[in-house]
């Protein structure tokens, strides 16, 4: 069944029995119910006491692969008989799925018998903020003269996805306005107003596409930017974690180093289906 804007209200408290394991969707939902973004269905198997949720994307271009498909499950079960669902999961079309890596292998397993070819896209741990107290000021007193801490601004829209890794798939850049125009977002600007180094929050309420200039490395910004975004999302009352790839060991040391700790066995996954 599709939730209503009230039972997404009550979703939100369902979701957090489940930390930090549900996190992505429970990040996903409580952005949801403060900030009004572009359109998403979210269906559950049963309400109230659901055990499989689906957050979808809204798809009314091919290029809107890149919104990801974001899914929680308690039951195992509940979960496989839920996406051959086809009302649920659109196995004829591209799509981009988001889930635990546990989880992942009974959607695999699911578009293998379906005949629908998949490859994963990315895996990252997933890193949440445990100890605030090592995050850094947010003032720019470390910064060169002239050079501040701002928001990112839709004029700022191709320089992020030139420099995104998935930034030239024709999908991204109307990912990206969105997550500019109303999701939280920092960066240091230049005495010019343009932006070195920057950080954006994604629909799931996670941190990411964090991203120096190289010519500007070295300098602290990332770390400051850090401190700042996660500083803004603790007082406005969200979750405060982030997606690091596993083979990205700078970011992940980083990370830790401000106060962020990770459950090793727990491991967050994206795949492609039908040629993403």
């Amino acid at each position: 069944m599709e939730l209503t804007e009230d039972q997404l209200e009550v979703a939100e408290n369902e979701v957090r029995r489940f930390l930090p394991r549900s996190l992505k969707v429970y990040g996903f939902i409580v952005l949801r119910n403060r900030v009004q973004s572009e359109p998403v269905t979210v269906l559950v198997d049963k309400w109230p006491k659901f055990r499989v949720i689906v957050c979808k994307p809204s798809y009314e271009k091919e290029s809107d692969v890149f919104k990801d498909i974001l899914i929680f499950a308690s039951d195992a079960t509940i979960l496989e008989e839920t996406i051959r669902i086809p009302s649920v999961i659109e196995w004829s079309r591209y799509l981009c799925i988001g889930s635990s890596r546990s989880q992942m292998e009974i959607i695999r397993a699911v578009a293998f018998e379906k005949n629908v070819p998949g490859n994963k896209l990315s895996e990252c741990h997933m890193m949440i903020l445990e100890d605030e107290s090592r995050l850094p000021s947010t003032d720019c007193s470390g910064f060169s003269s002239g050079f501040s801490l701002s928001s990112l601004s839709e004029s700022h829209l191709d320089l992020v996805n030139q420099t995104w890794k998935f930034g030239k798939h024709p999908g991204t850049l109307g990912m990206i306005r969105d997550m500019i125009a109303h999701f939280p977002s920092r960066c240091v600007l230049d005495p010019e107003g343009r932006p070195v180094s920057w950080i954006l929050t994604y629909a799931c309420c996670a941190m990411g596409m964090l991203y120096t200039l190289p010519e500007h490395r070295g300098r602290g910004y990332a770390k400051a930017l850090i401190g700042s975004m996660a500083k803004t999302l603790k007082a406005q009352g969200y979750p405060v974690f982030c997606f690091v790839e596993e083979e990205n060991a700078v970011s992940y040391q980083l990370f830790t180093s401000m106060g962020f700790t990770e459950d090793p066995s727990h491991r967050q996954v994206w795949f492609g289906f039908n040629n993403f």
